[in-house]
């Protein structure tokens, strides 16, 4: 029995009986080097394209997620307003009010003293709410020694006080200030909803 017998294609019998290779190596070693460079290329396109669509994917999550944590910011700090709106609009209508009527004595003495220097022994006019003399009356004296002649008027408002002096006037009006104050603080809040 014949042994089997497999036929190579890479090499050819010559006419003397001998094999010859039909391709040269060198010609199969560049032929292994191309497809390798090409194997490679093709690779190198394949990891780039899947980068840039990661890379894609990537920041269109994150600007997703930034958008839903901006709009959990607002809910966030709607919520917090929301909370502290009571306290705050409590503090406005009680605490203002009587801190406005402490600062009184001080802001009529702080809108004096430019006045004292050109004083000379004119005395100084103060038309005012009988409930804060004592306490504007105390601070003045104490702080200029400035001749003063004092006008209660029943019908004006705590919070403000008028200062003469010869033609001038001044007025003082704190209870104005904090009317706006609420009035700011609540259109906040109300914006803000």
């Amino acid at each position: 029995m014949s042994s089997l017998r497999l036929e190579v294609f890479d090499t050819a019998q010559a006419a003397d009986g001998s094999m010859q290779a039909l391709v040269e190596a060198t010609a199969v070693e560049e032929a292994k080097v191309t497809s390798f460079e090409q194997g490679y290329s093709a690779g190198w396109d394949d990891a780039v394209a899947a980068q840039q669509g990661d890379q894609g994917r990537i920041r269109a999550d994150l600007a997703r997620n930034l958008q839903s944590l901006s709009f959990t910011f607002q809910d966030a700090r709607g919520h917090v307003l929301q909370a502290i709106r009571p306290l705050i609009l409590e503090m406005v209508n009680r605490l203002l009010p009587q801190i406005a009527r402490e600062a009184l004595a001080p802001t009529v003495l702080e809108a004096v003293m430019p006045m004292a220097e050109e004083l000379a022994d004119a005395p100084l006019v103060l038309v005012l709410n009988p409930a804060v003399r004592g306490q504007i009356e105390d601070v003045l004296t104490k702080a200029t020694g400035l001749p003063l002649v004092i006008e209660e008027e029943p019908t004006m408002p705590d919070g403000q006080v008028y200062i003469r002096f010869g033609a001038s006037e001044t007025k003082v009006d704190l209870g104005q200030v904090t009317t706006d104050i609420a009035i700011a603080v609540r259109a906040f809040f109300n914006l803000n909803t």
